[in-house]
């Protein structure tokens, strides 16, 4: 990995990303935005109900729960 992270503020909630070999700043982002930006699985799910029209998507999986057969935490996209 080229880039290191160190938080910003207090909260540690903004981070500060700078290129390892010339100390340069090259991006920012909140603890949010690392989680989903370094997690493609997490990623997948946000793009699959950010979607226009998704709303329904959103609310059978949320409630949907387990079927019959279906592994605990899994979550199915109809």
């Amino acid at each position: 990995m080229g880039t290191e992270w160190m938080p910003t503020s207090a909260d540690a909630d903004v981070f500060e990303g700078t290129d390892r070999k010339t100390g340069e700043k090259k991006w920012s982002g909140t603890r949010v935005d690392l989680i989903f930006g370094s997690n493609s699985q997490l990623r997948a799910l946000a793009e699959a109900y950010a979607c226009i029209g998704c709303a329904g998507k959103v609310r059978q999986g949320l409630r949907g729960g387990l079927e019959q057969g279906d592994e605990p935490g899994s979550l199915r996209l109809a």
